[in-house]
């Protein structure tokens, strides 16, 4: 079972789980797993991932800081990378980790990308993007690139999977921790989700989604005397 947890569960097992590991051990986990699904995404459209075009829409907060790094690591694999900054304040780490691979900052969303990394707006998210991110999200829609949303698509409500007009259509969202009840509300917005475990606590959750094991303890399994109709009929 796969839980749903809150912003507010989300924060505090964030919280407890800082104070035992080093500081920014939880962003680093982040964005390496989100640099593992976008390699493999990179594999699986282009075929390989050097050579590849990355662009970053960089907000202010955490998740702004997971998709640059996440960037820099993509550099470091020979990709080329570009950063739309749409915060005067973006993660100073990730931006430095980022332009030392060598990302490089751009005025607005480039046309030939093969994917684009939305680091907007957050779990922490509410009411409408403003207008020079908005911006940013119709350009990049229109360029055809690979949409990757980070934790939840920009836009969307982590709680309650309400989106803002022009909220992101991600192709794939990377989810950290635990999923949001936004992401099982709101499928349409998040695409494909994939779940990158940081550690975080998992009990108590609001709900949960069955995985694959999960169902298949509720399915006995075949034995020398059945056939074809002893075991139900779908």
């Amino acid at each position: 079972m796969r839980a749903i947890l809150s912003v507010a569960q989300i924060r505090a097992r964030e919280n407890d789980l800082m104070a035992d590991v080093p500081e920014g051990a939880l962003m680093q986990r982040a964005a390496f797993g989100l640099y593992v699904v976008c390699a493999q995404l990179l594999v699986q459209t282009r075929g390989r991932v050097t050579g590849s075009r990355i662009c970053v829409l960089a907000g202010s907060g955490g998740n702004g800081g997971d998709a640059l790094w996440a960037a820099s690591f993509l550099a470091a694999r020979g990709c080329s990378v570009r950063i739309v900054r749409l915060s005067d304040r973006v993660h100073a780490e990730g931006m430095a980790a980022a332009q030392r691979s060598g990302g490089r900052e751009v005025d607005s969303v480039p046309d030939d990308c093969d994917l684009i990394l939305d680091g907007i707006v957050g779990i922490g998210g509410a009411g409408p993007m403003r207008d020079v991110a908005a911006r940013a999200v119709v350009q990049a829609q229109d360029s055809g690139a690979l949409m990757v949303s980070v934790d939840i698509p920009s836009g969307v409500d982590a709680d309650s999977g309400i989106a803002q007009p022009g909220a992101v259509m991600a192709d794939v969202t990377v989810t950290f921790g635990a999923l949001k009840p936004g992401l099982a509300g709101n499928p349409g917005h998040a695409g494909h989700v994939e779940f990158v475990d940081i550690g975080l606590n998992q009990s108590m959750p609001d709900g949960g989604v069955m995985q694959a094991g999960d169902v298949a303890g509720f399915v006995r399994g075949p034995d020398l005397t059945d056939y074809k109709y002893s075991r139900g009929v779908a």
